[in-house]
């Protein structure tokens, strides 16, 4: 059985935001910055109105998500609660633990989700069915 997560556990964290009159800037350093070492990196964008990513759980990998650009809302799960954190600034990040459900959803025209990873691609650490999560955590 695996350990059980809580939605609780998945927080926003404010970013370093250095501001300059040229532009702001945001350094993100692994495992500084981070609560975890920066395995995998990627970014999700061009998403049409109305769609839905994610749609997942990681039985191993965290994740902090940060709104690059525009804004979008996430929904967490963990099986028991639910709740929906909304990113539209560069300089937060939602910080998710393994174990939780996530779908996102509501993104703004132009908007750009980065992604930090705790691990490498593995198809085998992800849940893909909603059913098989609860399963898998009770």
């Amino acid at each position: 059985m695996a350990i059980k997560s809580s939605i609780y556990n998945c927080v926003i964290r404010e970013l370093p935001k250095i501001e300059n009159r040229a532009g702001n800037i945001t350094p993100l350093t692994s495992g500084k910055t981070t609560p975890f070492l920066i395995k995998r990196v990627y970014y999700l964008y061009d998403v049409p109105g109305g769609s839905v990513r994610g749609g997942h759980a990681h039985k191993n990998m965290q994740q902090l998500l940060i709104a690059a650009s525009g804004s979008f809302d996430v929904l967490l799960d963990d099986g028991t609660n639910r709740k929906t954190v909304s990113l539209n600034r560069p300089y937060y990040g939602l910080y998710i633990t393994s174990g939780i459900w996530r779908e996102l959803l509501n993104f703004s025209s132009g908007a750009i989700c980065l992604v930090l990873a705790s691990t490498y691609y593995d198809e085998s650490d992800y849940i893909r069915s909603f059913e098989e999560f609860k399963k898998f955590y009770n």
